[in-house]
């Protein structure tokens, strides 16, 4: 059986990184969580989230502030020459980025249109360079979701199956390596029934992880895992919201120098194309990348997804066989053009 290359290696990186942490990081890492508090003040949270892995919905239906995004200037600047691929394994890998943009041409009325892989623009390796600059791991990656973002449903698979890391192009054995130690962890960012909402909520994460009781799991994942790169793939929304929460957690990673990969959804509950334009008016907003994994599940019946059984009342949102594949592959696409556009590779 083919083994995972340079794992022990990478492995050893990011425990030399957590033990020679100094003084001068958790200095940065705390007045950088002032700062948040501070912008965040006011901010009302609900008691409990509605969950798309789950057939229960309670929610305090309590006003909450918003944050405003200082790239919005820029997103009327994009040229037709941005970068982007199909997910197909033949597409797998990344050519030379170019001259990228300045932000995405693109409407987000028409996201139903845009390509299956992210338009890269040129605010990336800036949003990189300054995680790098304040800590962040450039060997860590968070995800952000609900039960189709478990390990061992999205990407773990990578990490845990070497007949699955063989199967890959060379070049995506380099982003698996990249982040080795990212793809099958537990965090307090990945549970079922996840929203937007819920990852800005302190009690989301019920104290596990050594998470303390004051972060929200948004707080506790940026501090325990110091990610450089994060997929934000919640499939579970509280409608009238989700865009005013989802603007937050942006605006959080975005300050903390991490770069956010946004994913469409595939489903339609919670009224799923609204949702995906929410995700469109903000990948414009910021200039930063989405994955449109709604347009490369086309290709499938009923959309690639169904009901499992004794779950009739969830509806069509879990992904058949086929549609898991290309999940995971084009997720791991748009992970490797991200990833080689922020750091110049």
């Amino acid at each position: 059986m083919p083994q995972l290359r340079n794992s022990n290696k990478h492995g050893l990186q990011r425990s030399n990184t957590l033990e020679n942490q100094t003084l001068k990081k958790d200095e940065r890492w705390l007045m950088s969580k002032q700062i948040r508090t501070a912008r965040r003040s006011g901010l009302i949270l609900f008691m409990l989230i509605a969950g798309g892995c789950s057939s229960t919905l309670t929610m305090n239906d309590t006003p909450v502030g918003s944050t405003t995004p200082g790239h919005s200037e820029n997103t009327a600047q994009a040229t037709e020459t941005s970068t982007s691929a199909e997910a197909s394994p033949s597409a797998a890998g990344t050519s030379s980025t170019g001259s990228l943009p300045a932000g995405l041409n693109l409407d987000p009325d028409d996201w139903k249109s845009w390509p299956v892989m992210p338009i890269l623009t040129a605010n990336l390796p800036d949003i990189y360079q300054l995680g790098q600059e304040l800590g962040n791991n450039a060997h860590a990656l968070s995800i952000f979701g609900d039960c189709q973002s478990k390990p061992e449903v999205f990407l773990g698979i990578f990490e845990t199956d070497p007949d699955a890391y063989a199967s890959l192009p060379e070049e995506l054995q380099q982003t698996v390596d990249q982040f080795m130690g990212s793809f099958n962890r537990p965090s307090p960012t990945v549970k079922d029934a996840t929203t937007a909402g819920g990852l800005l909520w302190p009690e989301w994460h019920a104290g596990m992880f050594g998470c303390m009781v004051s972060e929200t799991p948004v707080d506790c994942e940026l501090r325990i895992h110091q990610p450089s790169f994060v997929i934000i793939n919640v499939g579970t929304h509280w409608v009238t919201r989700n865009q005013q929460y989802l603007r937050t957690i942006i605006q959080q990673l975005v300050d903390h120098g991490v770069v956010p990969i946004l994913a469409t959804k595939v489903d339609d509950r919670y009224q799923g194309e609204q949702t995906n334009h929410d995700l469109a008016v903000l990948a414009v907003e910021f200039s930063i990348p989405l994955w449109n994994f709604w347009a490369a599940a086309l290709e499938f019946p009923d959309h690639g997804v169904y009901s499992k059984e004794g779950q009739w009342g969830l509806g069509d949102v879990y992904l058949s066989d086929q549609a898991l594949e290309l999940y995971r592959l084009s997720g791991l696409q748009a992970l490797d053009l991200v990833w080689r556009a922020a750091t110049g590779r």
